[in-house]
């Protein structure tokens, strides 16, 4: 479930109250590169499939890692003489290191090419996960754990962009979605897995897994090409280069204040950032009190709590399916009528809906006389909901913002996301023991309820907000 860039080559940058900056380096004027060999958008089917392939199976691995070690809690707090409050600690700082890394590689592969980065950062996060495995006390493995995210996250991040690179904005879509379902697949894939490894080996087998799994991805990456444009076009490239004040000050607006301006004075950014941000936050929710809830309620094994996520993975498979159709048999047959940004809402529509729904369903009905597989189903329904309002809401905000700035948007959306990432796990065990099952759900049902009129709401009055927005620009 990760958009941290724009999905675009414009490099138009401002200053942090929205006035026009003069553009940096760029070669969106060279006439010949629509038909130029290097050009990855005319690379064949095959390779365009191999890459897209390779880059989700990546985003996959990367935040696999993040849950794979939930399962294994108990485990470590045992071995390390930890509560269950510490036991979480390598979970949140694994995701706080997801939201700063791509804080650094989103710049670095706008100058060096996505290739490069990937082939920096992966061969880190591969050691650090083996130094997680190889942890004897906590600060280790939260450092490694912390390390290994930081060094995860680019592999998450530059995959939009890499797809990006590859197809044309009326041809992007469907394998933008398929490529936000499957880092969304990883988290809740790592629970899953994890269960079954824990029972049979111990939880320091679950990094030796990730490994496993990340050799076989990442080696691949040697043999693939640069999709950058401007880094394949070097020589094409007239304008002067900036210095490094330049760099430094475009890279401390655009990265780090101009999303955080954004976050505070855009209601569109403010709400939706939110509302996305809670979805994810409840993935980890998830991930954290699944097990816990079916082994109190249901009485069941580690592996029997594994399967449980069984369910949240068709809920994200039925909501990838349902955003496809939704692609093929309305938007484009409507694209000849330039439709308005509101439009992307719809699926977001229908998952608000849906979510509250799900959780609310899931809070009354996990208790020992209703069979286990109802509140299975609930679950199913609330990840549905959940991807179904994350990835149209992303593409409301890139298609509201556009190319100017639309990665500070995205920027804003990823900080926040990973800021609840962080800390929903931290109290989820909390709320569990102080409230119960039944009340836990229930408030976040609750809160779900309050958030649904979001996409409502934008849809409704959206145009009007764009239109006093300093940062909305015909484009």
């Amino acid at each position: 479930m990760q958009n941290d860039h724009v999905l675009s080559e414009s490099n138009l940058e401002g200053q942090v109250d929205g006035s026009t900056a003069k553009p940096l380096t760029t070669i969106d004027h060279y006439d010949g590169w629509a038909t130029d060999p290097k050009n990855p958008q005319l690379w064949t089917r095959r390779r365009k499939i191999a890459t897209i392939s390779l880059v989700s199976s990546i985003g996959f691995v990367c935040t696999m890692g993040s849950s794979i070690y939930a399962p294994g809690r108990e485990q470590v707090a045992a071995e390390l003489g930890l509560s269950d409050e510490a036991s979480v600690l390598p979970i949140t700082f694994y995701n706080a290191g997801m939201g700063l890394g791509p804080l650094i590689a989103s710049p670095l592969s706008e100058s060096l090419g996505r290739r490069a980065v990937y082939l920096v950062v992966l061969p880190l996060f591969s050691l650090f996960v083996l130094g997680s495995a190889l942890a004897h006390n906590l600060v280790t493995l939260i450092v490694c754990r912390f390390l290994a995210g930081v060094f995860a996250s680019p592999g998450v991040a530059i995959a939009a962009a890499t797809i990006s690179d590859l197809y044309t904005p009326a041809e992007r879509a469907i394998p933008l979605i398929i490529y936000y379902t499957t880092p969304t697949l990883g988290a809740l894939f790592g629970p899953l897995i994890g269960g079954f490894v824990v029972s049979h080996k111990s939880w320091r087998w679950t990094a030796w897994t990730t490994l496993f799994f990340a050799g076989p991805v990442f080696l691949p990456m040697l043999f693939t090409r640069e999709s950058y444009k401007k880094v394949l076009l070097p020589r094409r490239d007239t304008t002067p280069r900036t210095s490094w004040h330049q760099a430094v000050q475009h890279f401390l607006t655009h990265h780090l204040l101009r999303p955080l301006h954004m976050l505070v004075t855009e209601p569109i950014v403010s709400f939706l950032c939110l509302y996305m941000s809670f979805q994810f936050g409840l993935l980890y929710a998830f991930v954290v009190s699944s097990p816990k809830i079916y082994s109190e309620v249901y009485n069941f094994s580690p592996t029997s709590q594994a399967l449980t996520f069984i369910g949240l993975i068709i809920g994200v498979l039925l909501a990838s399916l349902f955003l496809i159709l939704l692609e093929l048999f309305y938007y484009r047959s409507h694209a000849l009528q330039t439709p308005q940004p509101e439009s992307r809402l719809h699926g977001a529509m229908v998952g608000s809906v849906c979510l509250p729904l799900g959780l609310l369903l899931f809070a009354t009905l996990v208790r020992p006389n209703v069979p286990f597989i109802i509140p299975i189903i609930a679950q199913t329904l609330t990840m549905f909901a959940s991807l179904s309002i994350y990835i149209p809401s992303g593409s409301y905000l890139l298609a509201s913002y556009g190319a100017t700035w639309g990665a500070s948007a995205s920027g804003a959306n990823s900080f926040l996301r990973y800021a609840l990432a962080a800390s929903f796990p931290l109290f989820t065990d909390r709320m569990l023991a102080g409230l119960g099952p039944l009340r836990a759900e229930i408030i976040w049902a609750a809160l779900a309820a309050l958030m649904a009129g979001i996409p409502w709401a934008m849809r409704r009055w959206g145009p009007a907000l764009r239109a006093r927005s300093k940062y909305v620009v015909d484009e």
